[in-house]
């Protein structure tokens, strides 16, 4: 297959969900809410276009979160921007609505052990706990976003069934969900297996109503989205800098960084609308409150060259 007909099957456009300033920062050491509000200002002024600003989840289970209040109600909204928020509840719902979430999220799994982990329940327990966040997000006419844990392995249980996926996937997507995030949540995943989950998937639920997201634990992540790109997936959770982890799933590693994932795009012909310089400034930025380095390599490729260009 030539290369012009490998790019026929890639779309046009990708959509990048920012998930530094929520899934990221939850799982790195606590910084400053001003650093928070600086972070998620820059990332709107670089050209993201859905951020996940914040968590409304028990500050003693993840207190990384427990200003995502004030983050919130003291960012500068840029128009066109989705500020999105984590709620697994009622409270958590209600929390968002004061905070004026543009879209809520819900988080699942498609293992019972990490469900029994992550949220103290099995997965129709979770689901049931969801029909009451559906019906007021319904009322208030706030769209919900459905994340998806372990579609490929689970720390506890091992393998992912496939069908078992794309069965909880469907119930989401019947729910209300709008859109089903597809998370390699230990960073396991490789393409054939990624390709199998998403046939799997697809045969109940539009590609387009997907997305994925990928930890880079075994550094798979950018070959897995490859791949979920040629199936018709356009939509990608990334966080800046490749920030986070996950405190239920021992060992994984951070998110994709999502300057990887928009130069890989950008090399591809695939629009992104993010400014790729001032996206890796804002991981810079926030990795100096954190005082650590950024995890990307594009990131670190760029401010090499930079130093380089500075020394001629």
């Amino acid at each position: 297959m030539t290369a012009d007909a490998l790019a026929k099957d890639l779309p046009k456009q990708v959509k990048i969900v920012e998930v530094g300033a929520r899934d990221g920062l939850q799982n790195e050491k606590q910084v400053s809410t001003e650093a928070k509000i600086a972070f998620i200002n820059s990332l709107s002024a670089c050209g993201v276009r859905h951020i996940e600003a914040g968590s409304f989840v028990s500050a003693k289970r993840v207190p990384q979160m427990a200003d995502s209040m004030s983050v919130m109600q003291g960012i500068e909204r840029h128009s066109g921007v989705t500020y999105s928020a984590l709620t697994p509840n009622i409270q958590g719902f209600e929390m968002a609505l004061a905070a004026e979430a543009s879209e809520v999220a819900i988080f699942g799994s498609a293992s019972e052990g990490f469900s029994q982990h992550n949220i103290n329940c099995s997965i129709s327990g979770s689901l049931q706990r969801f029909e009451s966040v559906m019906a007021l997000a319904k009322l208030h006419e706030i769209p919900v976003r459905g994340y998806l844990s372990c579609v490929i392995d689970c720390p506890y249980d091992g393998e992912t069934d496939p069908n078992k996926v794309a069965l909880i996937a469907q119930t989401l997507l019947e729910m209300g969900c709008h859109e089903i995030s597809l998370g390699d949540t230990v960073g396991t995943g490789t393409p054939l297996r990624v390709a199998r989950m998403l046939e799997a998937v697809s045969r109940l639920v539009p590609p387009s109503l997907l997305a994925v997201h990928f930890h880079n634990t075994w550094g798979q992540a950018l070959p897995n989205i490859y791949q979920a790109l040629q199936m018709g997936i356009s939509t990608i959770d990334s966080s800046t800098a490749g920030l986070g982890g996950c405190p239920y799933a021992p060992g994984a590693s951070g998110n994709v960084a999502t300057e990887d994932v928009v130069y890989l795009c950008q090399q591809m012909g695939i629009n992104t609308g993010i400014d790729l310089n001032k996206l890796a400034e804002a991981g810079w930025m926030i990795c100096q409150s954190l005082g650590i380095a950024p995890r990307s390599n594009v990131s670190l490729a760029l401010r090499s060259a930079q130093e380089r260009n500075q020394c001629m």
